[in-house]
Parts: structure tokens; sequence; C-alpha cells
């Protein structure tokens, strides 16, 4: 049998004694106490409502509340031409907040862990203006690239995208012995 469906039976199983514990047993307070049952309880209840388990997708980053406002890049796609393997590549991605509230960038990510940018934590206000860093790490990366930047925030689109690209020329392979 394959190991993720002897996970997926022994999960199941413990589910089964857990909940027949509870009905025999009187409840998960009498077991946590007051607070932690209350704890599981809320968390049910807000899995019900969002169809997600609270805690455990901590990969969903979602825009700040409030009012939304509009971002506008100067250059959204950053082309670094050709570089050496292994050299770090640095740009700023210059914006500008078009709209009438407050810009809050709640995230930035990068689509691989070689693409590290680095964004404004406070308000940008209307008409404001700031920057994105952004650092491409060539190393292991020979041949075209083209690495893309989510920007999640109050905006309108709540995703914004700004590009880095280039050509990374690889290292030269040393040649083999007896050639």
């Amino acid at each position: 049998m394959e190991r993720n469906k002897q996970i997926q039976i022994g999960l199941l199983a413990l589910l089964a004694i857990l909940l027949a514990a509870n009905l025999v047993g009187g409840g998960f307070k009498n077991w946590f106490g007051q607070s932690e049952a209350e704890k599981i309880y809320e968390s049910a209840a807000a899995m019900n409502q969002s169809g997600n388990i609270p805690g455990m997708n901590q990969n969903v980053v979602t825009a700040p509340a409030g009012p939304s406002t509009t971002i506008q890049y100067e250059q959204p796609v950053y082309d670094f031409g050709t570089v050496d393997e292994g050299e770090i590549v640095k740009h700023n991605y210059k914006f500008k907040n078009t709209g009438g509230e407050p810009l809050v960038i709640s995230n930035c990510k990068g689509s691989c862990g070689c693409t590290v940018p680095t964004w404004p934590k406070e308000p940008i206000p209307p008409g404001g203006e700031a920057e994105i860093k952004v650092e491409f790490n060539s190393k292991g990366k020979p041949g075209a690239q083209s690495k893309r930047v989510t920007v999640t925030a109050n905006t309108t689109p709540t995703e914004t995208f700004i590009e880095i690209k280039g050509e990374v020329r690889g290292k030269e392979q040393p040649a083999a012995k007896g050639q």
C-alpha cells in the first residue's frame, strides 16, 4: 500500500477515535478545559466560513482591509541584458500611488527564491512615490531568465506584477581529461 494511503487511513482512524471519544466523553471541553474547547469550535467555524483551515495555509496573502487605490509603475519590466552566472542583479522599481487613498503594500513575493523583493512598509499617500527593490541572484541560472514579483496591496486589482529579465551567461565547464 502506498505511504500516502497509509497516512490517510491512519488519520481517518484517529478522527473516528476522537469523534467517538467526544460523543462518549462529554465533549472536548472535558478534555482540554473551556478555553481550549472554545478555540477548537472557533477554528471549526472559521474553517466553515472561509473554506480554509486557519493557520494552515500561510502562503495566502490578502490585501489590507479598507479603501482601495491604484498603483502605476514607472517601468514594470526591467531587462538587465547579459550577466555572468553568479552575479547579483539589483533594480529599483519606482511607482506612484495614482489613487485617492493611501497605498499599503502587504506583500511582495518573487516567483522563485533567487528573486528577493524589499518594499516600503509605511503607507504611501495619494500622489506619493516610492520604490520596490528587487535582487536577482543568477547563481545556477544560466540561459534566458524572466522572474516575476507579485505585489499585493490595497489596489484595484489586488495583485500587480513587476518583472526582471535578461540573459545569464553560464560558467565555462572545465575540459574533460585527455582532450
